[in-house]
């Protein structure tokens, strides 16, 4: 598995991907998401979003149902993506429990009324973030 700037990506993956995929921003991953790529396809996407003071949003994760096994790992991907991009925190937007169970196994923790989360989106669901130690 690796992840790539979508703008990086084989153009013709990278369409037929968004395609057959339509709930997925399209202009969102173009411009400033990442694929995952495993044995030379496209199985998923997500945009880590650069917030003030270091922090970044996890947004728009997707992975193909085949491919859902491997969430964790992906999700452990990121998190060292986003280490290597100088973060101190990590927020992702859930809202579906097997989501919210996994965020927890990974040491996320549900976040309400922190100043940074009143700058984001409040929608059903829980937030969550993840400190990472330097």
């Amino acid at each position: 598995m690796n992840l790539i700037k979508a703008e990086r990506a084989p153009e013709n993956l990278l369409n037929s991907f968004l395609e057959s995929n339509e709930d997925i921003n399209s202009i969102a991953i173009k411009r400033s998401g990442y694929v995952v790529m495993k044995d030379g396809q496209i199985v998923g996407c997500f945009v880590l979003q650069g917030l003030e003071s270091n922090r970044f949003w996890l947004k728009q994760l997707f992975i193909t149902k085949q491919e859902a096994m491997i969430l964790p790992i992906l999700l452990k991907a990121i998190l060292h993506l986003a280490e290597k991009n100088y973060a101190k925190e990590v927020y992702v937007h859930s809202h579906q429990p097997m989501v919210d169970w996994l965020l927890q196994s990974l040491q996320f923790h549900p976040q309400e009324g922190t100043l940074m989360l009143q700058s984001l989106p409040r929608r059903k669901g829980t937030w969550w973030s993840y400190k990472i130690s330097s």
